[in-house]
């Protein structure tokens, strides 16, 4: 088998085949196949498409490429969450401990952030002592303990996904459908769990920036998942406006942990409890409803915060910055950015207050770069709220004024304000299952 004739088959927009895929994944990890002829495939793929039996196998293969997590230690249907990501997305702190707290465990690992804000892991080691690397054995016994356990990525998991989305990322070939699922799923199928929710987020500060492309992403991951024997759900989310009212690493803990003691915003509380209630349908909890009854009931008894306390204090962290989160630091700098008009919010550009955000110090530019713990924003008003001009609708924190004037420009060029209220939005557009129209089905063997 030749590289060359994989490369010229995928040009001329045939059907690749399970070996051949096999073939070019392995020689991509094991360094027998050269960058120049994976990116000609790459491009080949991103311009010809992969049918749902192609993106399966190729995803099974990136699965496969490296450590295949063994969770079968603990007891119970294990489901996992993967976002896509978004401006001020915390579901997983508010999420994790949810679920973990009316029997379902959750043995999750999460990645850093680059771009507006730190990831999962970040987020987390705002938490003074909060160990994310932990020894695969750690970690399993945390889950079987306490019923959760939220960690960084460790091992060598999915290495032919690293590998391939490097050479994406410099040959102008990532906003392909069938690559972006096949990656996501790769690593979710080799973390090892039974079931998977996925929120997929469109709008300005997402990746998928259409309904349409988003519908599309969620029916290729949702197809991939049960052609491989994992029972997936997808909801289609909303992130044309900041999740909850804090963007930033402690700010977001602290929001997350409000959440679950039934102080949280609305739009973060009730997009945690869709997903949950998701993922305790898939562990055979019952039906969607009586689940989000369950979920909003561990709220209100305190179950879901003790949770979350519990698995910080497994981790080493100091659970009292949540039961008291006037400890954590304070940014030394806060500014309050004011209405420079009188009307109504009628927009905010996610992807621009990210940036704003991640200018305040709360983000990496490079994977490089250090991260600001105490750095981020606080909004004081949303899209469709009304303000009066010099009314406060932000806070800036950070570490010094330069960054403060940056980020305030930035943010106040993303905010529109115009004379009418505009139409409420939905937080959940649409769910996508097994039995949704249109889905890309095929039937892969479990490798």
């Amino acid at each position: 088998m030749r590289m060359m004739d994989i490369i010229a088959k995928k040009r001329d927009a045939g059907t690749l085949s399970g070996e051949e895929i096999a073939f070019f994944v392995r020689g991509c990890t094991g360094g027998e196949i050269p960058d120049y002829q994976a990116s000609a495939l790459l491009m080949a793929i991103y311009l010809r498409g992969m049918d749902a039996a192609e993106t399966a196998a190729l995803t099974l293969e990136m699965a496969h490429s490296g450590d295949m997590v063994d969770l079968s230690a603990i007891p119970g249907v294990k489901v996992d969450k993967h976002s896509t990501g978004g401006v001020g997305d915390k579901t997983t702190l508010v999420v994790g401990p949810l679920v973990a707290s009316l029997g379902v465990p959750v043995a999750k690992m999460s990645g850093r952030g680059l771009g507006h804000t730190g990831g999962t892991v970040d987020k987390l080691e705002s938490i003074p002592g909060y160990r994310t690397s932990l020894s695969r054995e750690e970690f399993l016994h945390i889950v079987r303990e306490t019923g959760i356990s939220l960690v960084g990525q460790s091992g060598n998991l999915a290495p032919a996904d690293k590998k391939l989305y490097a050479l994406r990322d410099v040959t102008a070939t990532v906003e392909n459908i069938s690559l972006i699922a096949a990656s996501i799923m790769s690593k979710k199928i080799a973390a090892g769990a039974d079931a998977v929710v996925l929120d997929v987020k469109t709008g300005s500060g997402a990746f998928m920036k259409t309904l349409e492309s988003a519908r599309a992403l969620a029916e290729e991951m949702v197809g991939i998942g049960e052609s491989v024997g994992r029972a997936t759900v997808a909801l289609i989310t909303n992130m044309d406006t900041p999740l909850g009212n804090k963007i930033g690493n402690a700010l977001e803990v602290i929001e997350a942990a409000e959440a679950l003691q039934g102080r949280g915003p609305e739009d973060l509380t009730r997009l945690s409890v869709e997903l949950a209630a998701n993922m305790l349908l898939l562990a055979g909890k019952g039906t969607l409803e009586a689940c989000r009854g369950l979920c909003e009931a561990a709220i209100r008894d305190g179950s879901a915060f003790e949770k979350l306390l519990e698995m910080v204090r497994a981790h080493g962290g100091d659970a009292s910055y949540l039961s008291g989160p006037e400890r954590f630091p304070r940014a030394p700098v806060i500014r309050l950015l004011e209405a420079p008009s009188d009307g109504w919010i009628t927009r905010m550009d996610c992807a621009r207050i990210g940036t704003a955000s991640m200018l305040l110090g709360a983000g990496r530019e490079t994977k490089d770069s250090p991260i600001d713990y105490s750095a981020g924003i606080t909004l004081l008003h949303k899209t469709g709220d009304p303000v009066k001009r010099g009314q406060p609708i932000a806070q800036l924190h950070t570490s010094s004024e330069e960054r403060a004037a940056d980020a305030q420009r930035e943010f106040l060029e993303a905010v529109e304000i115009g004379p009418e209220r505009p139409a409420p939005q939905p937080f959940v557009y649409a769910r996508v299952d097994r039995d949704s129209p249109g889905l890309r089905k095929t039937c892969v063997k479990q490798g």
